[in-house]
């Protein structure tokens, strides 16, 4: 496993830039960004910014195995496939992703709708099971292909279909996307959802797949965040590179409470730095020294 650079302070993960778009920088903040060192653009997404911060051996990103240990703490020793509810939208080219995972469901309507699925994907040899109502999980049996899938991030907002493998084995998955969805398009509990004005759980989102990872590194010692995967991520990392802590800002769609937090960093992390993370890769890296940095004009913008 390569080296990880040692962690700064304190670490803020963002949405994208365009989240805040019209939203104006204070002055104070203006001036520490303009002050501040502009890292060189990285990969923008979910995936790439979470594996900025988390290195994993052996190679690849198994999040269905990875959440499956902090849900049920029965990971190891089996392949897992996230397979979450997800509503979706009929349109003129497919079915367009609306919303994946959290659709709030309860552990009862979950349960029931578990029930309706499980001969389906048992006959295919598939275990299916939720610790979760938000995540549901199939494991795979031993031997059995790792599909490769598009995360949640690369699906929603576009056609379910176009992001299932291709080949043989994708036709295999496509044929039991298709039955799931039938079988929950007519289920007491979606029919009772729509009575009621809440979106169905119509569909069902494949993704994640591998298997426990041996090693999780992780560049900061602590972690804030209420998200299953960073969390899970998190409670798996056994080694760090740093004392630093990370907080996770990407749910904030003002900009307001993030420059509070930045500034509440950067007064707690004496002579620390402040990493500012963006999703869409945009970066700046904010020490107390820089403030003498006078001749820099205050950032207009955050893009």
């Amino acid at each position: 496993m390569p080296a990880i650079e040692a962690a700064p302070a304190v670490v803020l993960l963002l949405p994208e830039r365009r989240r805040f778009a019209g939203q104006p920088l204070s002055p104070t903040v203006a001036r520490a960004l303009a002050r501040g060192d502009r890292a060189p653009d990285a990969d923008a997404g979910e995936t790439a910014q979470l594996q900025r911060w988390f290195d994993l051996l052996p190679r690849g990103w198994p999040l269905a195995a990875i959440t499956r240990q902090r849900d049920a703490g029965d990971a190891a020793g089996q392949a897992w496939l996230r397979a979450d509810p997800a509503f979706v939208r009929p349109d003129m080219t497919g079915a367009r992703v609306m919303a994946i995972g959290d659709l709030g469901l309860s552990r009862e309507e979950a349960d029931a709708l578990l029930a309706g699925l499980r001969p389906l994907f048992g006959d295919a040899g598939f275990s299916l099971s939720a610790p979760d109502p938000a995540r549901w999980y199939l494991a795979l049996p031993a031997g059995a292909a790792l599909p490769a899938f598009s995360p949640p991030e690369a699906a929603l907002g576009d056609d379910l279909f176009l992001h299932l493998p291709e080949g043989p084995e994708g036709r295999r998955w496509r044929a039991l996307l298709n039955e799931a969805q039938v079988l929950l398009h007519h289920h007491p509990v979606n029919a009772a959802r729509i009575a009621a004005g809440r979106v169905p759980a119509n569909s069902l989102c494949f993704w994640g797949a591998g298997r426990l990872p041996d090693r999780v590194r992780g560049r900061v010692a602590k972690v804030a965040s209420d998200d299953a995967t960073l969390a899970s991520l998190a409670a798996l990392a056994t080694e760090t590179a740093g004392e630093g802590t990370l907080l996770d800002l990407r749910a904030a769609r003002e900009w307001l409470p993030v420059e509070t937090c930045l500034l509440e960093s950067l007064a707690s992390a004496g002579g620390g730095t402040v990493q500012l993370d963006f999703a869409d890769g945009a970066g700046w890296t904010l020490r107390a020294g820089q403030r003498w940095r006078l001749w820099r004009r205050p950032l207009v913008a955050l893009a």
